[in-house]
């Protein structure tokens, strides 16, 4: 079992696409991730293809990767669709990697792909429903929603428009950590901040406008203690990936001086934990044992890219992955520490929340821009002496965490 490598990376700028269907976005990450890598499209031995919404949105209920590829000019090779609510980006990727781990294939593609904006808002809102067990799901929502008791709600911090039950139960685990850590909204709000600032030097990204902490604080609300600067939007866009053995890469066209090593991959599911087992949390099982198989532990952490549906979802991460300590990542914010030029850059994208979240594509859209940092290509927003990237990416619900969580180790 020989080393595996990111050979190329490419990604649309996410978004609202009116005037492109979900096989056109498909189509563009695709020429960009192939032309990056060096390779020919039939040198690609195998897909694996992430489309969340394809089925509630556009009727494509099944096929959806054989159906975008027929469209775009890969057909005849082995296509899989995987399925794992918002981590199915990376988990395609994490397939992809197991097949050349296993001698299945030289070259591998993972890809991604979402058309999310449709004129139904509510339809395209009410897709986050589905990620939990729906036959249960006002049972959890009153358990979730109960871990916000206790820190009082000021007037006038509730919006009038509709918005997704997932950010009320966002906004309970900010009171939550607000009462067993002390985080704070300015803290919160720091996290926005930060990654609306990366945002404004990535072309890729969904928004580009800067805001200062106390913009994002006096931002309209959707429920306290969230903004909406704070939350992610509803996002199309494609992104992709090519893997590929040693072997492999003797084969592409120039791309190995730019080839990035996966040190490794871990992926964990929720356990039946108490909402205070912090040990017991997925994103901490999957770390750990991704820090195990590499080799290394979150100080070697040179940059990373983590799953900040709203802010509070990267102040959780950033503690689950021990690149501080529980409750240190809303102090951290505020100090600049998770910053480009800080001691651990996160989200130099503009994260979830600026970049934007087409839910199959955004966890290869994190790893696209790892890997851009580690080959020193991110330009204004590089992240100087970059050498270790960490990857996080969760989704669904289950219990008191994400149903999955997708952590991930890259090299140069």
């Amino acid at each position: 079992m020989g080393d595996v490598y990111v050979a190329g990376v490419g990604m649309t700028q996410f978004g609202r696409h009116p005037d492109k269907q979900v096989w056109e976005l498909a189509q563009e990450a695709l020429g960009l991730c192939v032309a990056d890598a060096g390779a020919d499209l039939p040198q690609i031995e195998a897909a694996f293809y992430s489309g969340q919404t394809q089925g509630a949105l556009q009727g494509q209920y099944a096929i959806p990767g054989q159906v975008v590829f027929a469209r775009i000019g890969l057909p005849s090779i082995p296509v899989y669709n995987i399925e794992n609510a918002c981590a199915s980006g990376t988990s395609a990727f994490q397939l992809a990697v197991q097949a050349i781990r296993a001698g299945q294939c030289d070259v591998a593609l993972a890809i991604g792909a979402e058309k999310m904006n449709i004129e139904d808002k509510r339809r395209s809102i009410s897709l986050f429903e589905g990620g939990w067990d729906v036959s249960r799901a006002e049972e959890s929502a009153a358990k979730l929603l109960a871990l916000g008791h206790g820190i009082e709600v000021p007037d006038g911090s509730e919006s009038d428009r509709p918005y997704s039950r997932f950010m009320a139960i966002y906004a309970a685990m900010c009171r939550f950590w607000m009462n067993q850590f002390g985080t704070t909204q300015r803290q919160i709000a720091a996290v926005s901040a930060k990654n609306h600032m990366h945002s404004v030097d990535n072309p890729k990204s969904q928004y580009r406008k800067p805001f200062t902490i106390e913009e994002v604080m006096r931002a309209a609300p959707i429920t306290y203690p969230l903004t909406i600067p704070m939350c992610s939007p509803v996002s199309d866009g494609g992104s992709a990936v090519v893997v590929c053995s040693e072997r492999g890469l003797k084969r592409l066209n120039g791309s190995a001086g730019r080839a990035v090593k996966v040190a490794a991959t871990a992926i964990a599911t929720a356990s039946p934990r108490a909402a205070d087992a912090f040990e017991q949390a997925a994103a901490r099982r999957a770390a750990d044992k991704a820090y195990e198989a590499a080799g290394l532990g979150p100080q070697d952490v040179s940059v990373a890219e983590v799953h900040d549906a709203t802010a509070m979802g990267e102040i959780m991460a950033v503690e689950f992955l021990r690149l501080t300590e529980m409750g240190g990542a809303g102090p951290a914010a505020e100090r600049g520490e998770l910053s480009i030029g800080g001691r651990v850059p996160v989200n130099p994208s503009g994260g979830l929340e600026s970049k934007g979240h087409p839910i199959g594509a955004t966890g290869l859209g994190q790893i696209t821009e790892l890997v851009t940092q580690l080959r020193g290509e991110a330009g204004v927003r590089q992240v100087e002496g970059a050498r270790v990237a960490l990857q996080e990416n969760g989704g669904g619900q289950v219990g008191y965490e994400e149903a999955v969580v997708t952590v991930n180790l890259f090299t140069r």
